[in-house]
């Protein structure tokens, strides 16, 4: 047993179960854990995290309750708004714009909360008096920031003024780090605003203007907002004028509607090699030269027909580029000259006994090859 009849939370029975053996209570669960000296101090040991979800949800809850009520009292505002007579309109606008005004008192203003840099406070007064400034103040949850980095060669920390200028950790992660150093705030925000004005009043004052930071700040921030503007207006004068000069491809061409829709409603069937069936004609590549271009009545073009180491036209199967397509009529009148040669050579090796020379050859093939154009531009 776990516990004796003492510090027993049942209910006391007239006659114990260990004598009647009826409703033994089932055995306890004894756990034991073997912890170290930090573990039997830990505050937070056997803590589930999960359990705080129930808070955030009640609190969830009970800001979606508080603006369902001011919605619905808005409402109700509206239509005795409308009901109201003309008179009672203008009493009914002004309540209305005082409850504008009101915000929501279990919402905390995040810019007030977050206002860490000033934080007024009381300094070695007796029943008030002036007023201190405490800056650089943290939220107390948060890691100190000489804490960050141990490491004696790390960022110097003053402790009078609680500023640390360097990054303590400029090796790990800028999207986890909260922390970056105070000079991360002289070169954003409002104070690199300040700085470009003081380098502009300086800059205006070496070239003659009568212009000074501190005598007259509102000046010297007038002229700087102006010089701003023109700075402007000048740099869309001159894209304006080199868009009238070289003009404006992105806005005159449209894109394609294909593009900019992405999709169609064409269906296409391809094969298991990827090779398009049906739905769309397989487009053919062109090049950058002239296609499909016939001239001197060719029906075909340049380089379709080839023959003996020499290119021609298919049509009428000629190898000189420029001339005149003559169709059937010049492929039966060239293959008639072809069987005319063969057959002078033949009759003229025939007729004598030792063979031509070559200068005989070479004039008898002059005198076919001159027939046979006469029979092709007949």
């Amino acid at each position: 047993m776990t516990h004796d009849a003492k510090s027993c939370t049942e209910r006391p029975r007239k006659v114990g179960a260990k004598w009647t053996g009826k409703y033994i209570a089932p055995d306890e669960k004894i756990e034991h854990f073997e912890l170290d000296y930090d573990g039997k101090r830990d505050r937070w040991n056997g803590y589930d995290a999960a359990t705080y979800a129930g808070v955030i949800e009640s609190y969830e809850a009970r800001d979606e309750a508080r603006r369902k009520y001011l919605k619905e009292q808005q409402l109700k505002k509206l239509e005795e708004k409308n009901n109201k007579a003309d008179g009672e309109d203008r009493a009914s606008d002004e309540e209305d714009d005082d409850d504008a005004l009101k915000v929501d008192e279990a919402k905390v203003d995040e810019s007030k909360q977050m206002d860490f840099a000033k934080v007024e406070k009381r300094v070695r007064t007796t029943g008030g008096g002036s007023t201190g400034t405490v800056r650089n103040l943290r939220i107390r949850e948060d890691t100190a920031k000489y804490l960050l980095n141990l490491d004696v060669n790390a960022a110097y920390y003053d402790p009078k003024t609680r500023s640390m200028r360097e990054d303590p950790i400029p090796d790990a992660d800028p999207n986890e780090k909260f922390y970056v150093g105070d000079n991360q705030n002289r070169v954003s925000g409002q104070a690199l605003e300040f700085k470009q004005l003081n380098v502009h009043a300086w800059e205006a004052f070496e070239k003659g203007q009568d212009i000074h930071m501190q005598a007259a700040p509102s000046q010297a921030e007038l002229l700087y907002k102006r010089f701003k503007n023109n700075k402007e207006k000048l740099k869309s004068q001159v894209k304006e004028t080199i868009m009238e000069k070289y003009g404006n491809a992105a806005s005159e061409e449209e894109l394609p509607r294909e593009l900019i829709l992405g999709q169609s409603e064409r269906q296409v069937e391809y094969d298991r090699a990827g090779r398009i069936i049906k739905g769309q004609e397989t487009a053919l590549p062109r090049s950058k030269y002239e296609e499909d271009v016939y001239i001197n009545n060719h029906t075909s073009v340049w380089g379709s027909w080839w023959k003996d180491f020499q290119w021609g036209y298919k049509c009428c199967k000629q190898i000189i580029r420029n001339s005149y397509c003559t169709g059937a009529a010049g492929i039966e009148a060239a293959e008639a000259a072809g069987e005319l040669m063969k057959a002078n050579i033949a009759r003229k090796e025939a007729s004598e006994d030792k063979p031509a020379s070559v200068e005989e050859k070479d004039w008898l093939l002059g005198e076919l090859m001159c027939q046979m154009i006469w029979f092709s531009t007949r």
